[in-house]
């Protein structure tokens, strides 16, 4: 097991509301921004950007908004809700101002279709 999924596993929760999905054990990813908003969650992180439990705390949240505003046989978006999450707590935080983020959203939104970085 490398440092990184060694930390990983350290940090997130493997049942609940904040347990990521999982096929086999192995992390699942529907698509490519799902492993990359997980992948900076975990960096800032472990650059003491914040701790784990305010993370998980607003995750657990998200979930539960989310779960709130589904009719009968609809399912949530586990990421949509991780990504809100961290939104939040980089706001909260102050890591990243709305404007910079808006600027570079933008930014992504404006790349070519098929442009994956």
């Amino acid at each position: 097991m490398t440092r990184a999924s060694a930390q990983r596993e350290r940090v997130l929760d493997s049942v609940g509301p904040a347990a990521p999905p999982r096929s086999n054990g192995e992390l699942v990813f529907q698509a490519p921004w799902e492993s990359r908003i997980f992948g900076l969650t975990l960096a800032l992180h472990e650059q003491g950007r914040f701790q784990w439990q305010e993370f998980r705390e607003r995750l657990i949240a998200a979930i539960a908004g989310a779960e709130a505003s589904l009719g009968p046989g609809q399912a949530f978006h586990y990421y949509a809700c991780w990504l809100e999450a961290l939104q939040g707590l980089v706001d909260a935080k102050g890591l990243c101002d709305a404007g910079s983020l808006a600027a570079r959203e933008s930014a992504f939104a404006a790349r070519p279709h098929g442009h994956d970085h």
